[in-house]
């Protein structure tokens, strides 16, 4: 059915048709049949190309990429719709079809629905046509795609100080764009040796080699720093809380489950992969500002009484720890690192659900003004204590093992910087995240116990209904995906793992 020339513009061409579906509907009734049409479409699609992909993996095709493909687009620059995936790209893939289809649910009954919907696929186009993407403009251009709706989506459709957050995200994301493209464009123009084209190509450059090593010190901050602050790296992680705080339901899903992912996935593929050398000799300074990230984040959740600021620093201090097992430069903690953003997009994904369907019934946030809710929803509540348990690490769900994968592969690299004189910043920057576990459990069951157990706070709340069936047909999924990383993390290990050969070895080959 699919050819595989062109079985991943499908990723981009799936989308534009939900977004011509949705401006033609009539009624909510249609949009949300476009919508999880749609959605349900992109998972399948997304499977498809896993299958096909593990199927050549095992024929003994080992190519970085594959589906790979070019077609000219602007050639006085040397620009192409270049395309390809790798193991890494495909679980970005499955995350991004998961959170928009549990998406769509969970804006069930959102106001101006069609406005909403169009600017919300717009949002996803831009991600699945950045993971897709090995053409740096091309990125770049689905990278703004993406961050884009962002303003419309929460300054129209959000809470609280809405127009402050949808600014002051906006400015902060685009200051970082600022950075990203000027890094972009330097490397553009040490892209290739003397005598050949220059390229955008990320493949091509790789091969090549060709940067020089006083440039990549300059070029690879900027391109570090521009993806970073979409990570939520400290200290430019403070628009993340405001924006998650006022953003609706859905957005809240797709920003911290699958936008922010933006940010890991361009630090490896960009930053690490095309200037290894300046990767090396300046991961320390990254490393102790994602390092503070994660502690900062942490301490951040448990001083917090709103139920989404609480998520939101939880994000930045999960997010941190990709950023800081990435700039361990060893495969196990990257293969590590990409565990975490998948298990982070899941359970975040459910967490801002649950607390958007919480919202919805109760008016409030505030866990000071809640209590007993397990007596009263009690199929919401259960499902935030998993997701809470996910969170925290407990084993059979997803965030034991990513969290062990990163913690076992920095313990590696500090240990071996240690044991070759080459000092225990790593090592003890490593103790300091492990530390952050236990932060991380006080927030969690901080929480839990306010706002599951003890008496009911408000008498009004006796009165509240338990999830719908869209509810629990997103919540379900969400937690179903969680506990299949648990509980199969070879399969996502193998998935992952061969990815990070061209980019290790090329760090280690120096």
């Amino acid at each position: 059915m699919f050819s595989d020339t062109y079985i991943l513009l499908y990723f981009v061409a799936i989308p534009l048709l939900m977004l011509a579906g949705v401006a033609l509907c009539r009624n909510i009734r249609q949009i949300r049949t476009v919508a999880v049409i749609g959605s349900t479409a992109l998972i399948a699609l997304s499977v498809v190309v896993l299958l096909r992909y593990l199927n050549l993996r095992s024929g003994g095709d080992m190519s970085p990429m594959l589906f790979v493909n070019s077609w000219t687009w602007f050639e006085p620059l040397h620009i192409n719709l270049a395309i390809g995936v790798d193991g890494i790209s495909i679980a970005m893939l499955l995350l991004s079809s998961i959170i928009l289809f549990t998406g769509s649910f969970a804006s069930w009954t959102i106001e101006q629905p069609k406005e909403f919907f169009l600017w919300l696929i717009l949002l996803s186009t831009g991600v699945f046509g950045f993971f897709i993407s090995v053409d740096m403009f091309t990125m770049f251009m689905f990278y703004e795609v993406a961050l884009i709706p962002m303003y419309l989506l929460i300054g129209v459709w959000g809470s609280g100080r809405k127009n402050y957050s949808a600014m002051k995200l906006t400015l902060m994301l685009m200051g970082g764009s600022a950075f990203l493209m000027l890094g972009l464009i330097g490397i553009y123009y040490h892209s290739a040796p003397a005598g050949s084209p220059l390229t955008w190509n990320i493949l091509e450059i790789a091969s090549y080699n060709a940067i020089p090593q006083n440039w990549q010190y300059f070029l690879f901050p900027m391109t570090f720093v521009g993806f970073g602050v979409l990570g939520a790296m400290f200290p430019f992680h403070t628009w993340s809380p405001d924006g998650h705080a006022s953003a609706p339901t859905a957005v809240s899903m797709l920003h911290a489950g699958v936008l922010m992912k933006l940010g890991g996935y361009g630090c490896f593929r960009v930053a690490i992969y095309l200037m290894p050398f300046a990767a090396k000799e300046l991961a320390w300074i990254f490393l102790i500002l994602t390092g503070i990230s994660v502690v900062y984040g942490a301490f951040c959740a448990c001083v917090k009484t709103d139920l989404k600021y609480i998520n939101a620093y939880s994000s930045v201090s999960h997010c941190g720890l990709v950023l800081f097992a990435i700039l361990m430069l060893n495969t196990t903690a990257m293969t590590g690192a990409i565990m975490q953003m998948l298990s982070h997009g899941l359970m975040t994904a459910l967490f801002f659900a649950l607390i958007g369907m919480i919202y919805g019934r109760t008016h409030t946030r505030e866990i000071t003004q809640m209590g007993g809710m397990m007596q009263i929803l009690p199929y919401l509540s259960v499902c935030y204590v998993i997701a809470g348990m996910a969170s925290l690490g407990l084993p059979g769900l997803s965030g034991f093992v990513a969290e062990m994968t990163i913690f076992v592969g920095s313990f590696k690299a500090g240990m071996a910087d240690y044991l070759a004189g080459a000092g225990s910043l790593r090592l003890v920057f490593t103790i300091i995240a492990c530390c952050s576990i236990v932060i991380t459990a006080v927030y969690i069951l901080r929480v839990v116990g306010k706002l599951l157990l003890g008496p009911v706070q408000d008498e009004h709340h006796r009165q509240l209904t338990d999830a719908t069936w869209w509810e629990r047909t997103a919540t379900a999924t969400l937690i179903l995906c969680v506990a299949a990383i648990g509980c199969f993390p070879d399969f996502f290990n193998n998935l992952i793992n061969t990815t990070f050969s061209p980019a290790i070895f090329a760090v280690l080959g120096m």
